[in-house]
């Protein structure tokens, strides 16, 4: 039975990200009595979540960042003399596992000398979890050092966030959004104009060196003034101080500058939070594209098309993107969610449950955001909104299942273009009008053929047990009268779910 000790309440209050557990925060109990015995001692490992797994090949359900646990049910008698232990343990570094924890019962009284030296060999810390700490036991230390470390966090950026917001209420709100935010990092803030001068600072001013260093990042964001796709927000460091630079608003080229001498958990969080209300002061006033996305929406209720009301929005070609926050996170706020739309260059946001969809202009290439899961479709045009919004959807699940950061929808394959579109849809409706009256066959297919056929990944992207995706398969294998091993038969379906 598979199952993880740290899974945070859904219902719970949206939070930051909970920071994770240090190593050697967990070595130090005394209650545990764990020690290491195998892999580095490198002060900055740390630990995610704990998760107890007596299966040989644990990769399947692995996140990354777990501290493993097993008891050595599943080590054959014969394992020390094969290679059993280095492909156990090349298993659980490549699924991103942070240590393995050893129990000495009931299955085993000492450490196997061949698991502790695949440990040393493939670097990963082997702690051994002595007969009367129970794996519970370690499950819930873990979770108690990470609510401390989760309820210390969820504090400060609490206070940031309020602070921040009576800042930007001031009769000089974009220099007291500086200042509060220099204060709550412990560092230096600057804002930029499109033009690269310094419009206004918070803070101390850091050292030699830092200052010109922070003015080059920026211009790395600013719209305009890198080659290729201009990313949202960079990240340095120089002289011992941790530089940020954030693209204010949807491509006005104001941007906000950080300097700070370290980099906790939650200043990322802050920093976005100071990022999209200096957005709302500058963009929205400068621009007036504010008054032209409400009359970009007063069009549309009164039955504009599209491609009528895209040029108030600034552009003839769009990229939508479907995110999540990636792992265990709760579901996002409107803040974090407007953070988001800030960082990927737009206003243009919209959150429905777990999911935040963003609309950004097609000039601006949406890259990898910390913190998120993003699925994001080819450009398109206004008229093709729609199909570019069930893409991305559709990239998200991929990028959800392939544990990827960010999964960009491609460009349709040659073959389609050798077939009219009218003969492809027909050919799709009949072939596939056995199942076309069951929404869920047809989308477990079409996402387990993409996925390579794996039950697994099919059954993280779509949320569902993966009993459930061989029982949806099986059934459209019977329902369609065809053989789904056969290559031919996947490339025919595959091509005709393109079509539906």
């Amino acid at each position: 039975m598979e199952g993880t000790s740290t899974v945070p309440d859904p219902s719970a209050p949206p939070v930051p990200p909970t920071p994770p557990v240090p190593l050697t925060a967990l070595l130090a109990r005394d209650d545990l009595a764990l020690r290491q015995i195998a892999g580095p001692s490198d002060q900055d490992t740390v630990i995610h979540w704990a998760h107890t797994s007596e299966m040989a090949d644990p990769y399947p359900y692995l996140l990354g960042g777990e501290l493993l646990l097993t008891a050595g049910v599943h080590v054959p008698e014969a394992a020390g003399s094969g290679t059993y232990f280095d492909d156990y343990v090349s298993r659980i570094v490549e699924a991103g596992g942070a240590a393995l924890g050893f129990g000495l019962a009931p299955v085993h009284d000492t450490v196997p000398r061949a698991l502790a030296a695949a440990c040393d060999a493939y670097g990963l810390p082997l702690l051994e979890v002595p007969p009367q700490t129970t794996f519970s036991g370690v499950a819930r230390a873990v979770w108690q050092l990470m609510a401390q470390a989760r309820l210390a966090e969820l504090r400060r950026v609490t206070e940031a966030q309020q602070s921040l917001a009576a800042a930007a209420a001031r009769a000089d709100p974009v220099p007291a959004v500086l200042r509060q935010l220099a204060q709550r990092v412990g560092g230096w803030t600057v804002l930029y104009g499109p033009d690269g001068a310094e419009l206004a600072r918070g803070g101390r001013t850091p050292g030699t060196g830092v200052v010109p260093a922070l003015a080059e990042l920026a211009a790395v964001v600013r719209p305009g003034t890198a080659h290729g796709p201009t990313p949202s927000s960079a990240s340095d460091t120089v002289g011992g101080s941790h530089l940020a630079a954030y693209a204010l608003g949807a491509g006005q080229g104001f941007v906000l500058g950080v300097a700070a001498p370290r980099r906790d958990s939650g200043d990322h969080t802050i920093a976005s939070v100071a990022a999209v209300l200096l957005s709302l002061l500058t963009g929205e006033h400068q621009s007036g594209s504010g008054a032209a996305r409400s009359a970009a929406l007063v069009r549309l209720l009164l039955g504009a098309s599209p491609e009528a009301v895209a040029p108030l929005l600034g552009g003839d070609r769009w990229v939508v993107v479907h995110a999540r926050p990636a792992g265990d996170a709760p579901a996002p706020d409107a803040v974090a969610a407007s953070a988001l739309g800030a960082a990927l260059g737009s206003a243009l946001v919209d959150v429905s449950g777990d999911v935040v969809r963003v609309l950004v202009p097609g000039d601006r290439e949406p890259a990898e955001q910390p913190g998120w899961t993003c699925g994001v479709s080819a450009p398109v045009g206004p008229g093709e909104w729609a199909a570019a919004d069930t893409r991305a959807a559709r990239a998200l699940a991929r990028a959800r299942a392939t544990r990827t950061a960010l999964v960009r929808h491609g460009e349709r394959p040659v073959l389609a273009d050798l077939v009219p579109p009218s003969d492809a849809r027909a050919h799709a409706h009949a072939l596939l009008a056995p199942v076309a009256g069951t929404p869920a066959l047809t989308e477990t297919l079409r996402t387990w053929l993409s996925l390579h056929g794996s039950w697994d990944r099919t059954a993280v992207a779509l949320s569902v047990h993966r009993n459930t995706v061989r029982q949806r398969i099986a059934r459209c294998s019977a329902l369609l009268a065809v053989d789904l091993d056969d290559p031919d038969v996947r490339m025919e379906l595959w091509f005709a779910l393109r079509h539906e």
